[in-house]
């Protein structure tokens, strides 16, 4: 076999084995420092838009931990008919921030642009600075706010007007774990030199 044939079999090989990683999740999901660690480019998108939209970093991380364990392109799972026949995904949310096809399109339109992507970790926390910050605007919820924003965020913003989570056990038990991750990570974000 042939020198060149060797290399580029070799070079097939290893590119074949590293084209996952943007996508999966960082190792330690309970460790804040861990994860920026890991994915400084986190940190640096997170901090770019708490500066632009006034979300905390925590509050970010939270949310995205929620919503995609930081997993870029997670979508909802498959619904079935009969337990077998595939019937399409449960919504249209994609990405760290679950965006879902129609709040997306608002946000490119408002504030994104045409070329934003929801498996960008840089488009995704600018949409949720951008959807948090409008969700203060128009409710008040504070951005500081973990549950209560979360809640808007997943029921929207007439949902949660209209107490639809009250109506969720579920949904309310999950936001709460929101709120206390969010301050884990705040915790933790202070003790490790960001």
């Amino acid at each position: 076999m042939s020198r060149f044939l060797r290399a580029a079999l070799l070079l097939l090989l290893l590119a074949s084995c590293g084209g996952g990683r943007q996508y999966a999740a960082p190792r330690d999901l309970d460790n804040a420092c861990a994860i920026i660690r890991e994915r400084p480019q986190y940190l640096r998108a997170m901090q770019s838009t708490e500066r632009r939209w006034g979300v905390p970093v925590w509050v970010q991380m939270a949310v995205i931990h929620q919503e995609s364990k930081f997993v870029g392109n997670a979508r909802t799972p498959h619904r079935f008919a009969l337990g077998v026949i595939p019937m399409g995904r449960q919504s249209t949310a994609y990405g760290y921030s679950q965006a879902l096809n129609g709040t997306w399109e608002e946000y490119q339109q408002s504030a994104g642009g045409r070329g934003a992507k929801r498996d960008s970790i840089d488009d995704a926390t600018d949409f949720m600075g951008w959807y948090f910050a409008e969700t203060n605007r128009s409710l008040g919820i504070a951005l500081d706010d973990a549950e209560a924003q979360y809640l808007a965020y997943h029921e929207g913003r007439t949902g949660y007007v209209s107490e639809s989570h009250l109506g969720k056990p579920w949904l309310v038990e999950v936001a709460d774990k929101v709120g206390a991750r969010a301050e884990m990570y705040r915790g933790q974000l202070a003790g490790c030199g960001r």
